[in-house]
C-alpha cells in the first residue's frame, strides 16, 4: 500500500492556521515554535506538490487546494474523534485525565468529595482539581488545558458551553450577637442602614445587593451597602459575619449548615440573590468535542448536586 502523503497532525495544523490567522499564532495554538510550524508547512506542500496557503506580509490566505483540505480535513477529523469515543464507550469504561477548575470554596467542600467518588466508580481515569479565584482561561489548548470548570456564575468567556448544574441561593445572614445588637432588617431598603460585609475585587466600585424576591408580585429590588470591612475572599467575610461584625450575602451551601447549628441567622427570609452552579467546557470545535469522561462527570455532578442537602456537605 502506498504511503499516504496526508496525516492527521498535517489537518490539524492547517485548522490551526486558519483558526489563528498567521503562522505565528498557529504556532502558539500548537504550543511550537514558529519556525516549526513553517517548516512543516514547507513540507507538506512539497509532499503534496501544491500550494495550500498564500503568505503576504499581512495575512495569509487559503488556495482552493488549501480550501478542500481544510474542509474535508475537519470532516475527517471529527469523524475520527467520534469513532475513539464510541470505540472507547463500547469497551464499557472511562480512561484518560481530566483536569476541572473550580472555586475555592465550593470546589473544596462540594466538588472535592463528589470527584473522589466519581473516580473510585471509575477507576481508569485521572483527575486534576484546580482551586482559583478567577476562571482560567478554557479556550487555552495544549497540555495544561483545562476539559472543564464547575463555577458560581455565568462564564465571562462568551463563547464557553455552559449548563447550569444547579440553582443557587445567596442570603443574607447575620451572627446573634450582631442582630442582638443592631438589630433585624425588616425589607432591602432597611440594608444600607447595616454594616454589611462585601467580597470586593476592585475599592473603587460601590456594592450593590440584587435580591429576588422569593414570593410572586414582587419586584426584584436591588440595594447599595457599605461597611467598613470588605475583602476580594469570601470566606474572610464570612469569618467576619460570624464574629459579629456584620450582615453578609452568602450562598446557601456555605451558610446552611451555620444556619443550622445557630451559629448565623438568616435574615430576609423572603429574598435572595438567585443564581447557578455551573459546569463550563472550551468553545465548541469539531477538533476538539467534549470527551465522553468529561460528560458523564458533567451529569454525575448534576445529578448529585441536584438531590444535595446544602446543610450536610458530601464527606471525601
Amino acid at each position: 500500500m502506498e504511503t499516504l502523503k496526508l496525516h492527521s497532525d498535517d489537518l490539524v495544523l492547517l485548522d490551526r492556521i486558519v483558526a489563528a490567522g498567521t503562522l505565528a499564532g498557529a504556532a502558539r495554538m500548537l504550543e511550537l515554535a514558529p519556525p516549526a510550524v513553517t517548516k512543516r508547512l514547507a513540507g507538506l506542500e512539497a509532499r503534496l506538490g501544491v500550494r495550500l496557503v498564500e503568505r503576504s506580509t499581512r495575512r495569509l490566505k487559503l488556495t482552493a487546494e488549501g480550501e478542500l483540505a481544510v474542509a474535508a480535513g475537519r470532516e475527517l477529523l471529527a469523524g475520527l474523534a467520534r469513532l475513539e469515543e464510541r470505540l472507547t464507550e463500547g469497551a464499557g469504561r472511562l480512561q484518560g485525565r481530566i483536569r476541572l477548575a473550580s472555586t475555592y470554596g465550593f470546589g473544596r467542600v462540594w466538588v472535592a468529595p463528589l470527584l473522589a467518588h466519581f473516580q473510585q466508580q471509575h477507576p481508569d481515569l485521572e483527575i486534576t482539581l484546580q482551586l482559583a479565584d478567577r476562571l482560567p482561561d478554557l479556550a487555552t489548548a495544549g497540555p495544561a488545558a483545562f476539559d472543564a470548570a464547575v463555577w458560581l456564575f455565568g462564564p465571562r468567556q462568551p463563547a464557553l458551553v455552559s449548563r447550569r448544574l444547579v440553582p443557587n441561593r445567596r442570603l443574607v445572614v447575620g451572627a446573634p450577637a450582631y442582630l442582638a445588637h443592631h438589630g433585624v432588617p425588616d425589607t432591602p431598603a432597611d440594608l444600607p442602614h447595616h454594616r454589611c460585609l462585601v467580597v470586593r475585587e476592585n475599592d473603587m466600585l460601590p456594592t450593590h445587593w440584587r435580591l429576588d424576591a422569593l414570593k410572586r408580585g414582587r419586584a426584584a429590588q436591588t440595594v447599595r451597602v457599605s461597611g467598613p470591612l470588605a475583602s476580594n475572599f469570601g470566606e474572610v467575610v464570612r469569618d467576619w459575619c460570624l464574629a459579629g461584625h456584620g450582615l453578609m450575602l452568602r450562598s446557601a451551601w456555605d451558610v446552611e449548615p451555620l444556619i443550622a447549628a445557630g451559629r448565623l441567622v438568616q435574615v430576609l427570609p423572603d429574598w435572595a440573590m438567585l443564581d447557578a452552579i455551573r459546569f463550563l467546557t472550551p468553545p465548541r470545535d469539531p477538533l476538539r468535542p467534549t470527551p465522553l469522561r468529561v460528560r458523564q462527570l458533567r451529569d454525575y455532578l448534576a445529578s448529585a448536586l441536584a438531590q444535595a442537602d446544602w446543610s450536610h456537605p458530601p464527606a471525601g
